[in-house]
């Protein structure tokens, strides 16, 4: 029952807060007549159950790998089967671009969700009339505090998220209870008859409302993304519950318009007709929602963003620890301000949450059908044949749910885009940079550089201690070591070459001596799991290793290049590989080599 409150918090914050606006949103571009009632709720519940559900809930969920979900592990699964170059290419093509709308999805999250709970002041007696340039101040202040918290920690009140998101859906189920009560003939909507209907009477007119009925799932990426955190079975035991409240809130909302078809922002006006003396309580419960979905959201940014780093994805960003006891939990200062930065432009470029409706979609279902497809790649290689089917399905309909988004690229969707386009130029950027760079710089092979080691071994004048070199593998001696060494002549009695080994599971720390190479030189291996956040400097400590030097290599790029120029300004600003480990600034030399590219 632990597992499943927390997750509320942790998994659910997002797609929780959608019938703030889900349902507003939809019915400023259709008319609240019955029919389309009827044929709009049946389209969302509908939508929950195939894109949430069976796309997320079963499927993508029983795609984990030793407990851990997301679009990187998607790929990692899919590198196994795949035996051509060309096609590990293409997947790493498609995981970027899934981390890329991500986040661009990421950005408009916080921005929809707390200015549409803001927007919920317009009702309460006396601030009518508030402007909307305050409403879009406050929305602002309070995500300027959310993002300058980050780099504090959130462990201490990130016991309280689920419980307050418990009592968030709790209060949603009962208001749509109550409110299904006054019209109980909306309960029909689960038919997809009249999803069915209102697609095939509305033409063109439907396929433009499915763009805004998607935001019903936004969010349902992170049953399958945080399913590490967790484990499957309490995310999967919450959405059951989660599921069955937003059901009945959105049903309950329906019943409203039925009623009062009138009705412009439809959540808060069904809550305060029902208990005005609760609104400001239930108005405060939102807006906390919010925050708490948008907190969701950045720490699902950083933990995408470092298991980017760890698989070589992305650059080296400074990671900040924030936890003593729970290393899981980080800090990205590059990652946190960009977020902010892009949120605060993004209100007030729409200034209003429905215009940002507008705008929203297009990346989640980018995501979505990237999923779907790479979902039925998979079960294709196992050979799972329904599976397969049902994968295929599903992608269809995320395929369907995409193009109209599509036309939401003039309204403001191409802000979506514009954002994703950031860190995916970036990532594509470095990886050819680095590639480009690692040919510039070919590694020594270990016998090679074996036969000059020993004679220039023996007979140098040694310095006492011991000396770390980092290299990708034991096999291939980075030109640094050997300028190091040989051509500055400085050899230590001990010299370690240190290699830091991807394994193919999430989690699993491991380090163990390899063979002695040669007098007076050792090789260290260290396995990790691809989203394993490690302390480094306690597994060499626990191995028995006192270095006195840390040596590492750095690289001047001479370019006129102007894409090397900004892979040059990439490279200076993210940390060097063995800062990121956080290792003793104090024992750390850098060798500088130059490149010209």
């Amino acid at each position: 029952m632990k597992g499943v409150v927390k997750s509320l918090g942790i998994v659910f914050g997002d797609i929780g807060t959608s019938p703030i606006y889900t349902v507003t949103v939809i019915f400023l571009i259709t008319r609240p007549t019955q029919a389309h009632i009827y044929g709009v709720l049946s389209l969302i519940f509908w939508t929950l159950v195939i894109l949430v559900t069976v796309e997320y809930a079963w499927l993508a969920m029983s795609l984990g790998k030793k407990g851990e979900g997301g679009t990187i592990v998607l790929r990692e699964l899919l590198i196994g089967y795949l035996k051509s170059a060309k096609q590990a290419a293409f997947v790493t093509l498609l995981t970027i671009t899934g981390i890329s709308l991500l986040i661009g999805d990421g950005v408009i999250t916080p921005a929809i969700s707390i200015l549409s709970a803001v927007e919920g002041l317009l009702l309460i007696p006396g601030l009518e009339h508030t402007s909307q340039d305050l409403l879009i101040a406050i929305a602002a202040v309070i995500a300027i505090f959310l993002f300058s918290f980050q780099k504090k920690g959130t462990e201490k009140v990130a016991g309280a998220f689920g419980p307050m998101m418990a009592v968030w859906f709790a209060a949603i189920a009962v208001s749509g209870l109550a409110s299904i009560v006054q019209a109980p003939s909306v309960i029909r909507a689960v038919n997809p008859y009249y999803a069915v209907k209102f697609m095939a009477e509305n033409g063109l007119a439907g396929f433009l409302v499915l763009s805004e009925v998607i935001l019903c799932a936004t969010g349902g990426e992170a049953l399958y993304a945080d399913m590490g955190h967790l484990g499957s079975k309490p995310i999967i035991r919450a959405w059951y519950f989660v599921f069955a409240a937003l059901v009945l809130n959105y049903l309950g909302q329906g019943s409203f318009l039925l009623r009062h078809p009138g009705a412009r922002n439809v959540l808060f006006e069904m809550v305060f007709s029902q208990a005005y003396y609760l609104y400001i309580p239930f108005l405060l419960l939102s807006v906390a929602a919010t925050v708490i979905a948008s907190q969701a959201m950045i720490s699902g940014m950083f933990s995408i963003v470092y298991q980017g780093i760890t698989t070589r994805i992305m650059p080296m960003f400074k990671i900040e620890y924030t936890s003593a006891e729970l290393r899981s939990q980080i800090y990205i200062g590059l990652v946190n301000w960009f977020l902010l930065l892009s949120v605060l432009f993004i209100m007030l470029q729409f200034r209003e949450s429905s215009r940002l409706a507008a705008a929203y979609g297009l990346a989640v279902t980018g995501t979505m059908s990237l999923t779907g497809i790479m979902m039925t790649w998979i079960y294709s290689f196992r050979k799972m044949y329904l599976q397969t089917a049902i994968s295929i399905v599903v992608t269809l309909v995320d395929l369907v749910f995409l193009f109209s988004n599509l036309t939401k690229l003039h309204t403001g969707g191409y802000w979506s885009l514009i954002i994703a386009s950031i860190p995916f130029a970036m990532i594509v950027l470095y990886r050819q940079g680095q590639k480009k760079l690692y040919r510039q710089i070919e590694p020594i092979p270990l016998p090679r550089f074996l036969g000059k080691y020993r004679d220039f071994y023996a007979d140098s004048v040694k310095i006492k201690g011991t000396a770390l070199f980092f290299a990708r593998s034991i096999s291939e001696i980075p030109p640094y070591a050997a300028y190091t060494m040989f051509t500055n002549g400085i050899i230590y009695e001990d010299n370690i070459i240190v290699s830091i080994i991807k394994r193919d599971d999430p989690f699993g720390v491991a380090g163990r001596f390899v063979d002695e190479l040669a007098p007076g030189l050792r090789g260290f291996e260290i396995q990790m799991g691809y989203m394993e956040v490690v302390a480094m400097e306690d597994i060499l400590k626990e191995a028995g290793i006192d270095e006195k030097v840390i040596f590492y290599g750095l690289e001047e790029i001479v370019t006129g290049n102007i894409f090397w120029k900004v892979f040059s300004g990439i490279k200076r600003l993210t940390p060097a590989f063995v800062r990121f480990y956080n290792l003793p600034s104090n024992k750390l030399h850098g060798v500088v080599t130059r490149v010209e590219m």
